[in-house]
This record gives structure tokens, sequence and C-alpha cells, in this order.
């Protein structure tokens, strides 16, 4: 089989795009998706995405793998890449793309808007904060998990945990770039508490309106970004009293702007940039 890709990145979390539109399952299984991610043997990135057609009303519909097989209900950094993407694919077709996309996901619809300026965002949704919804069992499934002591290799961390339609646990620290994370990441992901297992975001408040962030994803290891981890951070920073609602997320890969708007949506904007298109 000869399929066409096209990559992408959002502050280094890079993904493989696939024009999936002509059909309604992905056009890679599981197991392909792993040989194109990998960065010795294949293409190399943190996920591969297809774009394929709506479902519901909406203008197209989202699915990714994740490098290690597994499919994610959302990606904040995929999808700002899906809408140029799809932006990319319209003006090939017609000459001209719509600004704004409603996009199916398993987490929902999602709304990315692309600026002028070349960022996109994205309209995330509303946090979900309940145990019983994030999944986790650290607390009551109707309770809030908001500075819950958590046991991990060997010591107690504070964790507040936020779903943005796919499970995160945030624990703020003094020094994030002392975190051993290749070490931590791991143990966190596979705890116990999280049914789902969970994405990790280790956070410093320089300032209320300004956080920095590292993160191990659930399924892809140590990245450069995410967006809905940056977005969860915000959230968990704010239920703990250490951030407004309006800031700036500093990522290994760059920043991202993200706002908890008066309306309890999440709205996340950062930059999507192509890298190459390729046959594989």
């Amino acid at each position: 089989m000869t399929l066409e890709f096209t990559k992408y990145h959002g502050l280094g979390n890079d993904f493989i795009l696939i024009d999936n539109r002509a059909s309604s399952e992905p056009l890679l299984t599981p197991a392909q998706a792993i040989k194109l991610c990998d960065r010795h043997f294949g293409i190399g990135a943190n996920g591969v995405i297809f774009a394929l057609p709506g479902q519901n009303q909406t203008d197209y519909t989202m699915r990714i793998f994740n490098s290690d097989g597994s499919e994610p209900e959302m990606c904040g950094n995929g999808i700002r890449c899906l809408g140029r993407f799809l932006a990319d694919l319209e003006i090939a077709d017609a000459g001209a793309s719509r600004a704004q996309y409603q996009i199916h996901t398993l987490a929902g619809v999602m709304t990315p808007k692309l600026e002028e300026n070349g960022h996109v965002t994205v309209d995330m949704g509303e946090p979900r904060l309940l145990a019983g919804d994030i999944p986790t069992t650290i607390a009551a499934a109707d309770q809030k998990v908001v500075n819950q002591p958590l046991d991990v290799a060997g010591n107690s961390w504070s964790v507040t945990c936020v779903s943005m339609g796919n499970p995160h646990c945030i624990t703020f620290v003094e020094n994030v770039a002392a975190i051993a994370l290749d070490h931590l990441g791991p143990q966190f992901e596979h705890h116990s508490a999280f049914p789902q297992r969970t994405n990790t975001e280790f956070i410093q408040v320089v300032r209320r309106d300004y956080l920095k962030m590292r993160v191990w994803e659930r399924g892809a290891g140590i990245t450069l970004a995410c967006g809905t981890g940056a977005c969860a951070a915000l959230v968990a920073g704010v239920l703990t009293d250490q951030c407004d609602r309006k800031a700036t997320v500093e990522l290994p890969g760059g920043l991202l702007a993200i706002e908890w708007g008066t309306n309890n949506r999440v709205y996340m904007t950062g930059s999507a940039e192509k890298v190459f298109t390729g046959i594989v």
C-alpha cells in the first residue's frame, strides 16, 4: 500500500496527518501506526492523526493513534495541527478554506479557529472535575480531586485531577527542571488510581499568569508539549488558587495561551506548523 502523509508539529509535539476523508475508518491499523511513529525505522512522530468524514453535523472527525498504538480521546496540539491540515486540503481541493471547523472527537466536539497570525485557537470545552469522570479512584466518584495525596515512587504527592476529555494528574513543584520525568512519568501513568491510565503534568508557578510545565503523556511518554495538559494545568492552578483564569503556559517546545472563560469553557491558542509531505 502507498500512502500520502503530511508531517506537522505543535510546539514540537509532532504528528503524521492522513487524509482519510474517503473512509469512516482509519486507513492504518494501530500496529502500522507504531511502525510509522518509530523515529529510527519509520517517519517519526508522537502519533498518527486521521481526518475522517464528519459525524452528527460536524465538518470532520478526528481519530488519533499514539506512538504506542493506543487511541486517546483527544489531543490539543494534534487538533491545532489538524485544523491547519484541513485548511491545506480544502485549499488544494477548491482554492479556499474555512476559518473554523467543527471537529467530532472521542472527547466531544472541538472547534479550532485559524487565526491570521498563523496560530490556531481551539474551544476545548468544559473541564470535567469529578473523580468518576476523570476517571480516578483517589476520591469518591462524585467528589473533586484537589490537593489530594497520592503515593508514587515512595513519596506522597499532592495532586489535582482534571479531565479535558482525557485524564490528567497535575502536581505543583518548586522546580520542574529537577523532576526525574522519565522515572516518575510511567509510575504516575500506570498507577492503580487511574483505571484508564493518565497524563501527568508537573507545574512550576512563575507568576499567577505564567506557568512552566513538563509532561509525561499517556501512550507517548515525554513530549515537548501537551495542549490538553496545559489546559488541565491552568484549571488545576485556578482550583488551588495558584494562577489566574488566563495565563501563558511555557512548555519545552514553546508557549501556549490558555484561558478558562467565565462560561466554563477552556480556550487554547498556539502554533501549528507544517514540516513536510511525503509518500510511505
